[in-house]
């Protein structure tokens, strides 16, 4: 699981895009610009890197910018990885 009380990448993602992995499960975390900027969170399994993963593989969901829209993000991400164990390869 995500810490998000040990997760502090605000600021980081404001510039860049920050990925990482939770054993067998991949994330982004992006700036979206658009009419409103959004805090975007892509998920999907392992092995591959973000574009050598077909994008039916990817799930994707949108948060307010800001650090209450990152702890929602985080949030997310721990009940997808809790909830499709399988896809990860995680055996409960």
């Amino acid at each position: 699981m995500i810490d998000k009380d040990k997760f502090h990448m605000f600021n980081y993602i404001k510039k860049e895009e920050y990925t990482g992995s939770m054993d067998g499960m991949r994330y982004m975390l992006r700036k979206k610009e658009g009419e409103e900027v959004r805090l975007e969170a892509i998920i999907w399994p392992e092995p591959f890197g973000y574009r050598a993963t077909p994008e039916k593989k990817k799930q994707r969901m949108e948060f307010a910018f800001s650090a209450r829209g990152l702890e929602e993000a985080v949030d997310w991400m721990n009940e997808q990885y809790e909830g499709q164990r399988s896809l990860w390869g995680v055996i409960k």
